[in-house]
C-alpha cells in the first residue's frame, strides 16, 4: 500500500511541476477561467425559481394546477461577465408570458450581479444571508413570496455544489482570495471569499470550493482542509498561495506531506 501511494505521489509531483512551469505566472487568470463555470448553474437555479413563481407550482409538482400554462423546455443563451462568457439555459413556458428578471430578455450582461451570485456558493452564507442577497439582486420588483421561492432553488443548488465528491488526489492546488460586497444582517460590507482551485492528474481544473471567512489562522484552515478531505480528497502534493496567515500549518495538519509555497507572482511583487 505504501509503495503504491509513493508512486502516485511521484506521478502527481511530476504533473504538478509541469503545471507550475506552464501556469504558475498566470494563476489569477486560471482561477478566473475556472470560477466562471460556477455561475451558470446558480443563474439557472434563480431562473427556475422565477418560473416556479410565475406558474405557481414547482417542476416536480404532479398535482392539479390552477393554470393551463406549462414549462416548455429551454432556450440557450450566452451572457457576459468579467470572468468571460457563460452559457445559460433559460426556461420557457408555453404561452410565452414568462419574463425572466435575473437575466432579462435581450440582456446579455451580468456584471452587475456576478459578485452576489458568486457569494451564494460560499460556505458561511446562512439562509438569511442568501435570501438578503437575492433580495438585493431583484430589488423591489418581486414579492417576499417570490424571493422565498428563488431562495429555495438557490439553496438546493448551493448545497449540492458545496458537498459534491472530489477527486482522491490533486497534485496541485491554488488558494486565492476575492473580495465581494455581501449583505449580512442589514448591512453591506466587503467580505473575503477564499477560492481553492485544484488540478487533477489529467490537468483538468476544478473549483474545489469557496469559503467566506472574516478570520485567518491555522484552526480556520484546518476546518477547510478537513472538509475537503471529508469530501474524498486523500492527498495533495503542492499548494500555491499568497501568504495567507495560518494556511500552511492548517493544510499540513490534515495533509502532512503537502508542499506549500508562495506564489511566484507575489514573491516577485514583494
Amino acid at each position: 500500500m505504501a509503495r503504491r501511494k509513493n508512486r502516485g505521489n511521484e506521478k502527481g509531483q511530476a504533473i504538478a511541476k509541469l503545471i507550475m512551469e506552464q501556469y504558475h505566472p498566470q494563476n489569477k487568470e486560471e482561477m478566473q477561467e475556472a470560477i466562471k463555470d460556477v455561475f451558470g448553474p446558480m443563474l439557472e437555479a434563480m431562473l427556475q425559481g422565477e418560473m416556479d413563481n410565475h406558474l405557481g407550482y414547482t417542476s416536480n409538482d404532479h398535482g392539479s394546477k390552477d393554470t393551463d400554462n406549462r414549462r416548455n423546455g429551454y432556450i440557450d443563451k450566452t451572457v457576459r461577465s468579467s470572468f468571460g462568457e457563460i452559457p445559460v439555459s433559460v426556461p420557457r413556458d408555453r404561452d410565452g408570458s414568462f419574463e425572466p428578471q435575473a437575466i432579462p430578455k435581450r440582456s446579455k450582461d451580468i456584471t452587475g450581479i456576478e459578485d452576489k451570485v458568486l457569494s451564494m456558493y460560499g460556505r458561511g452564507m446562512s439562509q438569511r444571508d442568501i435570501s438578503s442577497t437575492i433580495e438585493d439582486i431583484y430589488g423591489f420588483s418581486l414579492s417576499a413570496e417570490s424571493i422565498s421561492n428563488i431562495t429555495d432553488r438557490v439553496l438546493e443548488e448551493a448545497e449540492v455544489w458545496q458537498n459534491r465528491p472530489l477527486k482522491p488526489f490533486y497534485p496541485f492546488i491554488f488558494v486565492d482570495c476575492l473580495y465581494v460586497p455581501i449583505r449580512q444582517e442589514y448591512e453591506t460590507k466587503n467580505c473575503a471569499i477564499y477560492v481553492i482551485l485544484g488540478y487533477d492528474l489529467d490537468g483538468i481544473k476544478d473549483i474545489l470550493g469557496l469559503w467566506i471567512s472574516d478570520t485567518e489562522g491555522k484552526h480556520n484552515w484546518m476546518q477547510i482542509f478537513d472538509e475537503i478531505k471529508t469530501r474524498g480528497v486523500e492527498d495533495v502534493a503542492f499548494i500555491s498561495m499568497d501568504g495567507v496567515s495560518g494556511l500552511e500549518e492548517g493544510a499540513k495538519a490534515i495533509f502532512p506531506q503537502v508542499v506549500v509555497q508562495r506564489c511566484i507572482v507575489h514573491l516577485i511583487r514583494n
